[in-house]
């Protein structure tokens, strides 16, 4: 039966108006910006080279042409896998974690008309079954291709060096999930995944069990990336870089061989703190003198029992204030100053902890699956997420962004400012037509944007 009246409700009266509302406002949105999304999209092509399938005669595609291998019947599937996957992705980047959420937002027009259709998009049900078939060959596919929109992004071979920078983090999990374990350290249970970023730039989101080490796999992601980067780039010079749970033998020896630079923490033990005396006795001298902390820096040759030799650029921090002594060890191959290798080289590290945060505001630890691969596909689809939020906020900081409150935004930030936008939607045969809010704060701004983003 068709329901042609709507309920009413009533709220008290302000200034003697009479104040009601009811959902009679026909097609609204509040995801006006998603058609910033559909934009990068188009131009980024990242979904639609994953979605690509293999082709058939091709008997060993190589690594780059293999893509996510789509086991459905194409002829009795209504949603097509590139748009199913804009429609995860972009969801993500809009704020909506749950497939649930897509029981309503597959009626909405704007992001229908972000994800390239005119009609209904997927429901919960049918993105469920679709994630459900994710496979190893899923995540190889969109790991390679991030890498390759990686390489795509440069107009021209970089000059300065690429620093690698490879941290873990821990990934709670709640239930039976497949692979979980316990960790002491973290005192829960949860996965342990593997980022790798360049800048800004995800290059790896890698899922793990937390009962590895957190440098497992670590080398061999880091041979194949630098493999990769070399074969788009013979002279480039790669820098890995990492904290102490990196600084392994077999990494290090590997670097070392392979002529990349390395910079890697150091974890303090008696033998360096020995070694040591000469650096942190003078800065404490100096904190009992001046009373005001003091840091000093020095270097020293040290072996450790797995090292085949000793390493002589081992860079001492000794620092004393009214908290006590703040000791650190790096360890690296690269040439300058003890300060300026530890300042300049190794302390900007620390910034790769607000891109991690940034993959979990994206719902990166959202692993409720029960199975292993559809969960390392959800980290992946936050990675994608991301990677069409950091792209966005690129070309904002290069040309609009500059000495502006927008300056250092993180994703949250710009999905609030520049995607949450209220608005009409009216769709017909001949347009699609999308009346924003009047009252947007940054309409400006979101002008440019379109203008820079929208050739012609």
């Amino acid at each position: 039966m068709t329901k042609c009246t709507t309920s009413t409700t009533s709220f008290p009266r302000c200034k003697g108006r009479q104040v009601s509302a009811s959902f009679d406002g026909g097609e609204i949105t509040s995801d006006g910006g998603a058609l910033l999304l559909r934009q990068l999209g188009r131009e980024w092509g990242l979904t639609r080279t994953i979605a690509r399938r293999p082709s058939p005669v091709a008997r060993r595609p190589s690594p780059v042409a293999r893509r996510r291998d789509d086991t459905r019947a194409s002829r009795r599937c209504q949603h097509r896998a590139e748009t199913m996957l804009r429609q995860r992705a972009f969801g993500l980047a809009l704020g909506y974690e749950d497939l649930n959420d897509h029981h309503a937002l597959r009626r909405d027009i704007a992001l229908q008309t972000a994800v390239d259709t005119d009609s209904v998009l997927a429901s919960q049900s049918t993105l469920c079954r679709f994630e459900q078939q994710a496979s190893r060959q899923w995540a190889v596919a969109i790991q390679e291709e991030i890498v390759e929109q990686f390489i795509r992004s440069f107009r021209r071979p970089p000059k300065k060096r690429l620093i690698l920078d490879f941290d873990a983090t821990d990934d709670p999990v709640h239930g039976e999930q497949l692979g979980r374990h316990f960790s002491g350290f973290y005192d829960g249970y949860c996965f342990l995944p593997l980022y790798v970023f360049c800048g800004q730039q995800l290059l790896v989101s890698y899922l793990r069990p937390v009962y590895r080490d957190a440098a497992y796999h670590a080398g061999a992601i880091l041979a194949l990336l630098v493999r990769r980067l070399r074969q788009a780039w013979p002279e480039v010079k790669v820098v890995f870089r990492g904290d102490s749970g990196f600084c392994r033998p077999m990494i290090l020896n590997w670097c070392e061989r392979h002529g990349v630079e390395y910079i890697v923490g150091l974890a303090t033990n008696s033998r360096l703190e020995k070694l040591s005396l000469d650096i942190r006795y003078e800065s404490a001298i100096r904190w009992e003198a001046e009373r005001t902390k003091q840091r000093h820096f020095g270097r020293i040759h040290y072996a450790a029992h797995s090292w085949k030799r000793p390493r002589r650029k081992v860079v001492v921090k000794a620092e004393t204030s009214h908290r006590g002594f703040n000791t650190r060890y790096v360890v690296t191959n690269l040439h300058g100053s003890p300060q300026w290798l530890y300042d300049h080289r190794y302390c900007p590290r620390g910034d790769m902890e607000n891109r991690i945060k940034e993959q979990q505001w994206l719902f990166s630890d959202r692993t409720s699956w029960h199975d292993w691969w559809p969960n390392q596909y959800r980290l992946l689809l936050a990675g994608l997420a991301y990677r069409l939020l950091e792209r966005l906020l690129e070309r904002l900081r290069r040309v609009y962004l500059k000495r502006t409150a927008y300056a250092t935004a993180q994703v949250t930030t710009l999905r609030l400012k520049l995607l949450k936008i209220g608005g009409v939607v009216i769709r017909n045969t001949r347009r699609v037509r999308l009346m924003l809010s009047s009252h947007y704060p940054d309409q400006d701004l979101f002008l440019k944007l379109v203008k820079k983003l929208v050739p012609g």
